[in-house]
């Protein structure tokens, strides 16, 4: 099998260390990995079969020899480095939102859409991580009957907001148990701790936010829906790991829950856990640390003829970022 040189840029953060994990774990052929961070990261040590990869500074000239290069880093790094990693030859799979509407840059979940990653230019985006979670709880109901309209809810994880997230909620709670009062936001716009806060993201003209925006915008490109419409709402709830989603789906033809049963236990990256009288459903807990998406609560929607009320959870460290990226490197290898 032909192996390859493989840059992560950004790989001091979450979802760069995930990424380097993850390409250990799934046995990518590398030949060459490449740590890439800030200048304040260089010198630090990351583990990788059984070695230690020493990180360097990310300049305009760090990516010749590259064949891909797994992006972890902000919107704005991503657009600086992505013009040199295409001259220098690579493929540039990118984790930000940088180039994920660019109708030149295939926005890929490889469960739903992997013949897309024929159409890159050198760059390939990887979608949000509740988009991800989500499209891939419910693509396999869209083989069935196109979906129209979906109505979703994230429940969103501390850790989505980088590695200060867990931090402030833990620090957080045990002020308030010690009793000392002290519970300042930092990372956070509101307390996290026993609490919810209804906004992910900045405003937009419509009062949606950027991150509830990005469900239909980017469903509809995956799943190859222009007309799909989308109404969400994006919630950060005082858990550590792995988002949840809860999202009435409606189709063109009335799909019964035990079709949807039926098809979503077969879907590629999906586990059922549908039975609520026996306590069977998905939980942040049990999905946290793996790649499947779980999927429960299948159900009629009592206000449409034509919806389905689901339940889903998925880790949004890894499925929802750094998995995802893996598995489009690996569209792009022979491994495929």
């Amino acid at each position: 099998m032909k192996k390859y040189n493989v840059a992560v840029l950004g790989a001091t953060g979450a979802v760069g260390r995930e990424m380097i994990k993850i390409l250990e774990e799934r046995n990518f052929p590398v030949n060459a990995l490449k740590a890439l961070a800030s200048k304040r990261s260089v010198g630090k040590k990351i583990p990788f079969k059984n070695e230690e990869i020493t990180v360097e500074e990310a300049t305009h000239d760090s990516f010749s020899g590259m064949d891909i290069v797994l992006g972890a880093a902000s919107n704005a790094l991503a657009k600086e480095m992505a013009p040199y990693i295409v001259k220098a030859g690579a493929v540039f799979v990118d984790n930000s939102s940088a180039f994920r509407m660019d109708d030149n840059v295939p926005l890929i979940v490889p469960e739903i859409n992997p013949e897309d990653v024929k159409n890159h230019r050198g760059i390939i985006a990887n979608p949000n991580c509740s988009t991800i979670i989500t499209v891939v709880a419910v693509n396999a109901l869209n083989t069935v009957s196109p979906i129209e309209t979906m109505v979703a809810s994230t429940y969103q994880a501390v850790s989505g907001a980088g590695a200060g997230g867990p931090r402030e909620l833990l620090e957080q709670t045990a002020s308030i148990i010690t009793g000392d009062g002290i519970c300042k936001p930092e990372v956070f716009t509101d307390q996290i701790a026993f609490n919810v806060i209804p906004k992910i993201g900045s405003g937009t003209e419509n009062d949606y936010t950027t991150e509830e925006m990005k469900m239909q915008n980017e469903g509809r490109k995956i799943m190859h829906l222009p007309d799909l419409r989308v109404s969400c709402t994006c919630v950060r709830v005082p858990v550590v790991r792995s988002h949840s989603i809860s999202v009435v789906v409606k189709t063109k033809e009335k799909i019964p829950p035990e079709k949807a049963r039926e098809v979503i236990k077969n879907a590629p990256g999906c586990r059922l856990c549908d039975n609520v009288n026996a306590g069977i459903y998905p939980m942040p807990l049990d999905t946290s640390d793996q790649d499947l998406v779980f999927v429960g609560r299948i159900r009629e929607d009592l206000t449409s003829d034509r919806g389905l009320n689901i339940w889903c959870c998925g880790d949004q460290v890894r499925k929802g970022a750094a998995t995802n990226a893996i598995q489009i490197a690996e569209l792009l290898t022979d491994k495929s």
